[in-house]
């Protein structure tokens, strides 16, 4: 094994990685079922050419995600990181954009959840702090089912700086909070807008806070305390998917 690669394991993550000509894949091992699934998926296009394959059973690959106690479906690959892209060369010449940045957000079941979320209605990218982003995590890669290989993530050592410099480039920001004044589909969105939110449990920092023009909520049953973090995020990326197709 590379020191840079690493494993992920399920049908649509080992898949989608195979697709992705970004992705360097090493190796893969499958089960006789899941290898004609493959080729089943992808009648017009040999995706383990020049990629070397080992057959295991089940049970054999069972070690592999016994740990997070995952289930590979007869799916497992070693791959290297994609080039990360920069932000600030990402922005350059661009309008419209929509960014989601997570402050704290550190658990990978709802990063990757996001990160499948955000693929799935468009949204153009995600800043996480390069010290919270799982980057390797097998729980994160099953979670986002491949959606990961489609997403532009903006690993930032700052957060706070990083949302200052964007707001000077003509970015909005927008925090979501329980106590905004303002429900979040009494919002326009035009332009460049930044979708910040909190940790699962204690929201936004207080500092990072201080960083958003707007804070907005996601009306709810009142009789509900809040929703969990990958919903709400689910919730606003529809909705604005639904208002640029209307536009």
């Amino acid at each position: 094994m590379n020191k840079s690669s690493f494993f992920i394991i399920g049908q649509h993550a080992v898949i989608e990685a195979l697709r992705n000509p970004k992705r360097k894949v090493l190796r893969i091992f499958l089960t006789e079922e899941s290898k004609k699934n493959i080729h089943k998926k992808n009648p017009n296009k040999n995706l383990l050419n020049d990629i070397k394959v080992y057959f295991k059973t089940k049970k054999e690959l069972d070690k592999y995600s016994t740990r997070e106690n995952l289930q590979h479906q007869g799916y497992v690959a070693e791959v290297e990181p994609i080039h990360k892209p920069i932000l600030k060369e990402y922005i350059k010449n661009k309008d419209n954009l929509t960014l989601i940045c997570l402050d704290g957000v550190t658990d990978p079941r709802n990063i990757g959840s996001i990160i499948r979320s955000a693929a799935s209605f468009n949204i153009d990218g995600i800043i996480l702090k390069e010290r919270n982003f799982p980057s390797e995590s097998k729980l994160m890669y099953k979670a986002a089912s491949g959606a990961i290989e489609y997403m532009n993530i903006f690993e930032v050592s700052n957060i706070n700086s990083t949302l200052k410099n964007l707001k000077e480039k003509n970015f909005w920001v927008y925090g979501f909070d329980g106590n905004g004044k303002k429900d979040f589909t009494d919002i326009e969105w035009n332009g460049n807008n930044i979708l910040l939110f909190g940790s699962e449990g204690s929201g936004m920092h207080k500092h990072t806070s201080k960083y958003a023009d707007f804070l907005v909520k996601i009306e709810i049953n009142e009789k509900i305390e809040s929703l969990n973090i990958s919903n709400s995020a689910a919730i606003v990326f529809h909705h604005l998917s639904y208002l640029k197709k209307k536009s």
